[in-house]
């Protein structure tokens, strides 16, 4: 990993990884001047419409929509459920899916223009299409079939609705699945920073990846009842924005929770007798290795005193320019024997990271689903496909458990390995991973607690149950660092020895700032600068002062607080440099003058959500429990575009039986805005408000909206 200070800052979204290759862009327009190109033979042929209406019969599955737009999808078979899912999945956010499809593939700068071109240029680098060819028949049949089967019912949308698909989508299959998950999955502990930080070390990063998950045992709660809340904090729309179902077929799989666009498994949630949430970590996965080149052959690069030949190979990039033309740009992608190489204006450096050449994803997800008890679970969890996430477990037997998951490198030499490493040396290029055991678990604590806020592993119960450092070797790279949220969960759960449905749901709608936490430091650091006559500033100060670290709507501190801090917190977490917080808390001061009048407006009438045409003040900020992004607007305001999304309280009493609800900050209907459920849920959102999940048939009956197989409507 590079370490933060060494090579700069970060940008935004996968979509802009690798912006600054070295001349794509720039290739891009000046080959423009000079070639146009109708790239249509380059497109895969069609396949039949008719052909693809006639395979989807042999699928045998409804769709209900309960009254929030909800589908819970019933088949006889566990692919006839998928095929369901993906048809569902294609009506609310069809957009979304297929541009994950298109960029999984590499080809989503054909029809999105230059911006999409690193991106595809990113699929190749990882060699994400050769491992899928490689590999995909080694996964079981079973899984195969499932994969195949919600693939089928994206195309029977796609067949249903072939004005709304781009050129060259069809066929959607089960390797569009795979590949996605392999694709993805290293972006989550942040190989896209690290890219970014490679090749483009002066643009800026994205919102912070961040997620709550918690977990109470029987002996902490007053009712002797086991809580969990999933909690993940994610972008509002776009490729990893959650969408709810349920799903369930009659070979048994049955779950509730959270998918991404593409994805067929429930990512985290519930099944009848578990459950699971997952937060973002960062732990070092990720080497950085400068390599030199032979001065007389530039396809050579040094190791162990010898050079060596890169391996190279060539792919063409079809770029967007108007209508129909289409650019074809070819570019050069390398690897060294440590991984991947990029070709920068300031060196050449190669890659390795947890991930690289994994396939396995789908297998441990669809081992998870299926999981019925702690063991099975376990069980899945040490498949060990998963580059990095963590996971917060609870059951109806009264489990609990956290599992500070990862691929951790197996690195057997001192050296820096925050920093950039020498290239030219063999031994720092590792081997294989830790064994799964070796992760950082908890299970069953004395405290009956467990949570992860994004923060060190080390804290993850009250102090007598924490995991030691001393018990995990330097070279692991794991998180030190606490959040405001992990902070506040210890001051809030953490303190409370009895909980009960109400105190559990409002300690996760706490929007406190700890003592503790980064944000109270900025602010005492600003309390301490001389205003030497600055009005603006002792007005700001006084106000800081007399705040009480809530970030309520009507509060009239927070603006002041939550828009000093929020940029610096996003840079720390990109790795960033930060603005001061004095420098940060002027822009405030300017923004709040110019476009309220005043410094101390009501947080609600700055903090907003809006969908269509709703409009409403929000509680929360950034690295609050209730964590709500702002994206600043010209007049002043923020946009919420992340933090809560969709989250779900999961309760099984003393007795095991399970009740669960849920809440999404939009609706069912991710970009259907003529939908009624494009923001029908977003005033209970807003109000900190939750729906039943109807899990069961019973539970169900009488709230069925809409029932329908695929393709009928």
């Amino acid at each position: 990993m590079i370490a933060a200070n060494e090579q700069g800052t970060g940008e935004t979204g996968m979509k802009w990884i690798l912006r600054g290759i070295s001349g794509l862009l720039a290739l891009v327009v000046v080959a423009a001047l000079a070639l146009v190109a109708i790239d249509r033979a380059s497109l895969p042929k069609a396949p039949d419409r008719q052909a693809l209406l006639d395979k989807a019969k042999a699928y045998d599955v409804r769709i209900r929509r309960d009254e929030w737009g909800v589908p819970h999808i019933l088949g006889t078979t566990n692919a006839d459920a998928a095929f369901g899912l993906g048809y569902a999945q294609s009506e609310d956010d069809f957009d979304t899916l297929q541009d994950v499809v298109l960029a999984t593939r590499g080809v989503l700068a054909r029809s999105k223009g230059a911006s999409a071109a690193p991106t595809d240029y990113v699929v190749s680098l990882l060699e994400v299409w050769p491992t899928v060819d490689r590999r995909y028949a080694e996964l079981p049949a079973e899984l195969r079939t499932i994969m195949e089967a919600y693939a089928d019912g994206v195309s029977l949308y796609v067949a249903k609705h072939p004005e709304k698909a781009k050129p060259g989508l069809l066929p959607v299959t089960g390797k569009d699945v795979a590949a996605g998950f392999i694709f993805k999955q290293p972006f989550f502990y942040g190989l896209d920073g690290e890219l970014r930080r490679i090749t483009a070390p002066a643009t800026k990063g994205p919102p912070p990846k961040g997620s709550n998950g918690l977990a109470a045992a029987p002996s902490r709660s007053a009712d002797g009842a086991t809580r969990l809340l999933v909690n993940s904090h994610q972008p509002y729309t776009g490729p990893v924005a959650w969408y709810e179902a349920v799903v369930q077929s009659g070979e048994g799989w049955h779950v509730a929770g959270g998918f991404f666009p593409g994805s067929p498994f429930m990512l985290h949630g519930h099944n009848a007798t578990l459950g699971w949430a997952n937060t973002v970590s960062k732990p070092d996965l990720v080497d950085v290795y400068r390599l030199a080149i032979n001065p007389a052959n530039k396809n050579q690069y040094k190791l162990d005193a010898q050079w060596k030949d890169f391996e190279k190979r060539y792919v063409t990039l079809r770029v967007k320019l108007l209508g129909p033309i289409v650019l074809p740009v070819r570019k050069a992608v390398l690897r060294s024997a440590h991984g991947p190489v990029l070709e920068t204006d300031h060196g050449v450096f190669a890659i390795r990271y947890a991930g690289m050449g994994e396939w396995r994803q789908p297998l441990q997800y669809w081992r998870l689903n299926r999981a019925r008890t702690v063991d099975e679970w376990r069980a899945a969890i040490a498949t060990h496909a998963i580059p990095s996430l963590n996971y917060v477990y609870a059951d109806a037997a009264g489990n609990i458990g956290f599992v500070h998951n990862g691929q951790y490198p197996d690195r057997k030499v001192q050296a820096d390995w925050r920093g950039v490493l020498p290239g030219d040396r063999s031994d720092l290029i590792w081997q294989g991973y830790r064994p799964v055991e070796q992760s950082p678990q908890l299970w069953n604590p004395r405290s009956g607690l467990v949570f992860n806020s994004n923060n060190t592993p080390f804290e993850a119960s009250e102090a007598a149950d924490n995991l030691k450092p001393a018990d995990f070797p330097a070279s692991m790279g794991l998180q030190t660092n606490m959040t405001n949220r992990a902070w506040r969960a210890l001051e809030t759960f953490g303190a409370d020895r009895a909980l009960t449905d109400a105190s559990f749901r409002a300690h996760k709608y706490d929007v406190a700032f700890s003592d503790r936490s980064s944000v109270m430091a900025m602010v005492r650091e600003v309390l301490a600068v001389d205003p030497k006559g600055d009005a603006d500033l002792a007005e700001a100060q006084r106000i800081l002062r007399a705040w009480n670290k809530q970030a309520d709507r009507a509060n009239r501190g927070a603006a002041l607080a939550a828009l000093m801090s929020q940029p610096i917190l996003f840079a720390n977490s990109n790795g960033d440099p930060a603005p001061a917080p004095i420098d940060s808390l002027r822009e405030a001061i300017k923004t709040l003058k110019t476009h309220f009048g005043r410094l101390d407006p009501e947080w609600g009438q700055v903090n907003r959500i809006r969908r269509g045409a709703v409009d409403l003040p929000i509680d929360g900020a950034a690295d609050t429990f209730r964590s709500v992004w702002g994206k600043p607007q010209k007049d002043g305001t923020t946009t919420a575009d992340g933090g809560d999304t969709f989250v779900m309280f999961v309760t099984w009493d003393k007795a095991g039986a399970l009740r669960s609800e849920s809440i999404h900050q939009f609706g069912s209907a991710t970009l259907d805005a003529a939908s009624p459920h494009y923001a029908d849920q977003t005033p209970l959102f807003v109000a900190m408000k939750t729906k039943p999940v109807r899990f069961t048939e019973d539970q169900l009956k009488g709230h069925i909206k809409v029932d329908y197989r695929p393709g009928e409507r």
